[in-house]
C-alpha cells in the first residue's frame, strides 16, 4: 500500500513542470522577458473535470495579481481564475472559445489562457517544489 501512495505522489510531482512558477490558487506562469504567459495547472484542471467554457479578460485590460480575471466552467462547477501577475493583457488564447477542453488535455501548452506584459516583477510566486507541497 505504501508503495502505491509513494508512486502516486511521485507521479503528481512529475506533472509539475520545473521551469514554471505557480500561485497558491493553481495558476502557472512562464516568462519571456516582460511578457508572462498564464494558465491553470494540471492539478486544477483535474479537480475541475471536463472544461466546457472559459471567460478571459480582454486584450488591453489591466490585471492585478491575486484578483479575479476570468472564469472557467466545467461540468462540475464554475471557478474563478486569479491573475498570477500584474500588468496589461497583450493576448488571449482565442482557440479556447471553440475548444475549451484543450485546457484539460494540454494545460501547460496549447491550453494557456492569457499573455500579460508585467508592470512589476512578481515576488510571491512558488517554484515547482513549493507548489507540490501545497497540492500533496
Amino acid at each position: 500500500m505504501r508503495a502505491k501512495a509513494f508512486r502516486r505522489l511521485e507521479d503528481h510531482v512529475s506533472s509539475i513542470p520545473e521551469d514554471l512558477k505557480y500561485t497558491k490558487e493553481h495558476e502557472w506562469v512562464s516568462a519571456a522577458g516582460n511578457i508572462y504567459t498564464m494558465g491553470i495547472t494540471d492539478f486544477a484542471q483535474g479537480a475541475l473535470g471536463d472544461i466546457v467554457y472559459v471567460q478571459l479578460p480582454k486584450v488591453g485590460e489591466t490585471l492585478t495579481a491575486g484578483k479575479v480575471c476570468g472564469e472557467i466552467e466545467s461540468t462540475k462547477s464554475v471557478s474563478e481564475i486569479f491573475a498570477a501577475v500584474s500588468g496589461t493583457v497583450t493576448e488571449i488564447n482565442q482557440g479556447l472559445s471553440q475548444t475549451p477542453e484543450i485546457v484539460n488535455s494540454d494545460p501547460y501548452g496549447a491550453g494557456w489562457l492569457v499573455k500579460v506584459e508585467i508592470n512589476a516583477e512578481p515576488t510571491d510566486l512558488l517554484d515547482a517544489a513549493g507548489y507540490a507541497q501545497i497540492t500533496a
